[in-house]
């Protein structure tokens, strides 16, 4: 059963921009201290942090290298998560995931064991 739907992966030159969204419904979004987070992960590597969102507070967190150039919001309307990406550079092609869970803790954020619903991580490439 999909619980998590990404869209918006594809092909963005360097220095150029792009949009993923992560729709989850609403019955998980509602869940008080609910969060969702975006990872990411290029090939040959693990997956890492990159931003995350609390659902209800509104309140953003992000990996240090992406900070200045993503931004993660939410549309309540459409029960969906951004994350904008613009700037992109070489190193930020990756296949990207939406994941959410009720999160206690923030710092917490970017262990990705702490999600138990994932999208299907649509593919970032990113060309010179």
């Amino acid at each position: 059963q999909v619980h998590v739907v990404e869209s918006g992966g594809g092909l963005v030159q360097a220095g150029g921009s792009l949009r993923l969204a992560c729709v989850v419904p609403g019955r998980i979004n509602q869940v008080d201290l609910n969060a969702v987070a975006w990872f990411r992960q290029a090939k040959g590597t693990g997956r890492e942090f990159v931003a995350a969102i609390r659902w209800k507070a509104g309140s953003t967190y992000y990996k240090d290298s992406v900070k200045d150039r993503f931004v993660v919001y939410r549309d309540n309307a459409k029960d969906t998560v951004c994350l904008q990406q613009t700037n992109h550079a070489i190193e930020d092609a990756a296949a990207y995931y939406c994941a959410t869970d009720q999160m206690w803790d923030m710092d917490d954020a970017p262990m990705e064991t702490y999600y138990y619903y994932w999208g299907q991580g649509p593919k970032v490439t990113v060309s010179s």
